[in-house]
Parts: structure tokens; sequence; C-alpha cells
């Protein structure tokens, strides 16, 4: 069965199925007519990070959430937390975000939450999918006179900031503090720096000149090459980079080193746990989290929990364990005391409380944890079969945990956005954890894969 949403709604590549004006005109179509109500007129938030294709899709949306009666109201760039936080605040009835998060400006993506600020639920999102994939919309749109109009909400990056500011304790002042942020030329390019601004830092801040082809593009979360070099030469506490729509945050210290996300939400863990906040003293990370963090949470008397990859997998752990800290080490952090989805700046917010409360440099909060050698390779593949039915691919897994045996790990999954087979090894030496990694790539490259590779050759010597 054809499947319109993954782990992380809706993406694909702009101006092609299913990132097309038509689809997106039927998914606010869809969404709006599953979400109406007898006597109600049904209102959705919609906002974009900063790639071109936005403004196609954003008009798609907003066409097809007016013609099925409801009410859109458009925010225009705004981080996807953004979005969640408007959405709630304002007893809406779904939001919409326009984003492929971290991904190149030619892909995009559409994530609908609900009135909660929380993901719309597995039943929702089916329900939306059989009326997009299987037609029959224009027999359920009302008549001309019960068709909506479009607002636009002006005031919306100021509500947003005067949010995020709230969570900043008010006994703390930024004051003094000079932080680099990279915005990634993404959604946090205005709001990220008015808030940090606003708390009292000095700002230096790079890649916020989006253009609408360079988002991401050599910046932000997962390129920090740059960050680290302005940090160095700014003489800064802190840099902090998010990714295209905000809702990831990766940090790097005042001596250039980069701070993952899992020692990110370790440091804020022991934060919380220091004032009585972290709630059973749990912990809520992913499988593919660092080995380091375990070895940590426990030295540190934490409880960790491990869920599958994706901040909804981690989320829905949270409600059920009642945790209230949770992330991946990618960037994503969850602080349910405050939201209700991952968001970027309100990570950095608590990991600048985090600093200031202990008096110590980031550098001295990070060793906290020590972070395994680790190696995550992305090998594109032609179809997605179950791993567990591709004996070479099973047998190279087999033979690299008999040689690491308990000095690291392997993990090897699918990406749930992108035709990816992710290949992650941890060891005990980088040059081990490469050549490891590689030979399962190239198996998996060799079995599967989109593009030729060369044929796999045995691990070889350590």
């Amino acid at each position: 069965m054809v499947r319109l949403f993954g782990t992380d709604g809706i993406r694909g590549e702009a101006n092609r199925p299913p990132m097309d004006p038509a689809t997106a005109l039927a998914v606010g179509q869809a969404v709006t007519h599953v979400l109406r109500r007898p006597g109600h007129v049904t209102r959705i938030i919609i906002g974009k990070d900063t790639r071109i294709s936005g403004y196609m899709l954003e008009s798609a949306l907003e066409a097809g959430i007016t013609s099925m009666g409801g009410e859109p109201f458009l925010v225009g760039v705004m981080p996807t937390p953004g979005i969640a936080f408007l959405t709630r605040s304002m007893r809406a009835d779904a939001g919409i975000v326009i984003s492929a998060s971290h991904n190149p400006y030619q892909d995009n993506g559409i994530k609908v939450f609900a009135g909660s600020g929380y993901k719309l639920s597995d039943e929702q999102e089916a329900a939306v999918e059989e009326l997009v994939l299987e037609g029959g919309l224009t027999k359920l749109l009302p008549p001309a006179r019960e068709m909506g109009h479009a607002r636009r909400l002006e005031d919306a990056p100021g509500r947003y900031v005067v949010f995020l500011k709230e969570t900043f304790p008010e006994s703390l002042s930024l004051e003094g503090v000079k932080v680099v942020l990279d915005v990634a030329n993404g959604a946090t390019y205005r709001v990220a720096p008015a808030t940090l601004a606003e708390l009292g830092a000095e700002v230096i801040v790079i890649h916020n000149t989006p253009n609408g082809l360079n988002i991401n593009h050599r910046c932000g979360s997962q390129h920090t090459e740059d960050l680290r070099q302005e940090v160095l030469a700014q003489k800064a506490q802190v840099g902090l980079a998010f990714d295209g729509d905000g809702d990831r945050l990766i940090a790097v210290d005042e001596k250039g080193r980069v701070v993952t996300g899992d020692q990110i939400l370790l440091i804020c863990a022991l934060m919380l746990k220091a004032e009585g906040r972290l709630a059973r003293d749990l912990v809520v990370s992913t499988v593919m989290s660092n080995l380091g963090l375990r070895l940590a949470c426990r030295k540190y008397g934490l409880e960790l929990h491990q869920a599958q990859v994706g901040d909804r997998n981690v989320l829905e752990a949270m409600l059920r364990l009642g945790s209230v800290l949770g992330g991946e080490d990618s960037g994503h952090a969850i602080f349910l005391e405050h939201h209700s989805t991952g968001d970027g700046i309100l990570t950095a917010l608590q990991l600048l409380s985090a600093m200031l409360k202990a008096g110590k440099p980031l550098s001295e909060l990070a060793d906290l944890m020590e972070v395994f050698p680790q190696r995550l390779l992305n090998v594109p593949v032609r179809e997605k079969p179950d791993l567990k039915g591709l004996p070479a691919v099973q047998a190279a897994i087999a033979e690299a945990e008999a040689e690491l045996g308990e000095e690291g790990r392997v993990l090897v999954r699918y990406s749930g956005t992108e035709n990816l087979c992710r290949v992650m090894v941890e060891g005990p030496t980088p040059e081990d954890t490469e050549r490891i990694a590689a030979h399962i790539a190239d198996v998996v490259r060799a079995v599967i894969g989109s593009e030729p590779g060369p044929e796999a050759q045995p691990f070889g010597q350590k």
C-alpha cells in the first residue's frame, strides 16, 4: 500500500508528487474535513521555512483549506515548534508546517499538528491519507457561501519570542554572555537572535541571509565548521546551531568543540535532577544515542529508556513512562514542562541556563559524558526489504558485533523519510569504527544499493 505519511509527516522533492500543488491542495482539504465539527469553523495555522517551494505549497494548502470551509491563518516563516505553540495557544484545530527540516532546499514536507500541539494521531493521519490517495474530496466540498477565508497573523513571531523567554528563569540573565548563532539560512533566522538579544546576550549571527536555495547548505546543525571557527574568532562562550526548521540544536563550546545532542540531553537532565524536576530521574533517548550516554546515565543515577528513532517515538515513550525530558543525538530535545515538541531555541535556553546555574564553561559540562567514536553512513537504496531477510547484510552485522564485543555496537536501519539505509557503528577507536561501518555499508550497497559501489571486501586486520 502506498503511504503518504512517513515518520515525520509527508516528504519529497518539491514540485513532484507528493510535494506538488495538487497533493498539497488535497491535504489541505482532507485535514479540514477530518477535523470538521458541526457548527464550528475549522481553524488551521500555516507556517513554513525559507525554501523557495514554500510559497507554492502554502498557496495550495490555503486553497484546499478555504475550499473545504476552513479558515487558515498564515504566519509566514516560523520554526516548526513555533507553529505547534501557536496552534495550542490560539486553540486552533490544527497547525501545518511546510518544511523538510534538515534536508536540502530541493526537498520539502508537510507536517500536521493537532490542536493540542502534538502530532496528529495515527487514526487521523490514516483518515487524511485515505481521502487524499483514494479521491472523493470533490464530493465533500461545501457550497460557495460556506467557503472559508484566509487571514495573516502579523504578530506571530512576537508571540513566539515571548513564549520562549518565559521558559528562561527570571532569576538569570544572559548579560555578559557572548553567543554565536548559526541559523542555517532557515526558519530561526529572525526569532532566535531576537530571543537571545532580548534576554541580554551579545549575539553574533552567521548564515542568516536566506534566499530560498541556501537553507542548510554547508551550515546549521549538520555542518558546524563555520560555527566552530566563528566561536574561536569571537572568543564566545558558546555557539548554537539550528537546522532549517528550528527543532534541532547542536552546540559548540568555547574551545570550538562540538557538543552533541546526547551531551546536551545529559547536561539538562542533571540540571533538572538537581532541582528535583526530573520525574522518575528518567531520560528518554533513542537506539541511535551514543553508548556514552548510557554509561553516563548509569554513573550519575539516571534511568535511561531508549525508544525507536524519531521524535514521535520519543514523545510517545515520554508520555507513556511519565518522563519530562527526552531527545535524540541529532539535536532534538523535548522539555515537556515547557512544550509539546522538540524546540531548538528552547533547548538552547535550557543549555544556557544549565551553564549559568553551574557557573562552569560548556566544555566542562560536556566532559561529563565520554563520546564514543561513532560513524554513521547513509547508503542510497532502491528498495527497503526487511533487513532480517538479507543474509549477506546479517552476516556482516554479526561479524562486526563479534569483533566489537562489549567495546561497541552496530545499528542498521532504514530512514523513515528518505530512500536511505543508515549504518551506525560505535567502536573503541575512530579507525576501527570507520573500517567496520564502511564494510557493512559496502555490503548493503551491493545488495540493495541504488548506486553501484565497490565489491564488498572482508574487514581486514585490526
